[in-house]
């Protein structure tokens, strides 16, 4: 699976909180596994807008979607994960 280049702001974000090193682990495991346990990738809600999320750590996520051709990654956004 192919990763579309991450936006600058992104990559600022990474290295404000140093997750530039765990953020390109996970993306080696995107690429090689989409289902690889230590992802836990997930479907957003509303389904239909075909958002998916995964984990950088216990703290962060990504939000991604697919192109078109579902052959290619786009990484919108890092966030903080709170769980409940």
């Amino acid at each position: 699976m192919k990763i579309l280049p991450v936006s600058s702001e992104i990559l600022k974000y990474l290295t404000r909180r140093n997750l530039k090193k765990k953020f390109e682990k996970q993306i080696q495991l995107l690429q090689n596994d989409l289902k690889h346990p230590s992802l836990n990738v997930e479907l957003l809600e509303p389904h239909n807008l075909q958002l998916f999320s995964f984990r950088v750590d216990r703290k962060y996520r990504v939000i991604f979607f697919f192109n078109e051709n579902k052959n290619a990654i786009q990484i919108l956004r890092v966030t903080d994960h709170y769980q409940k």
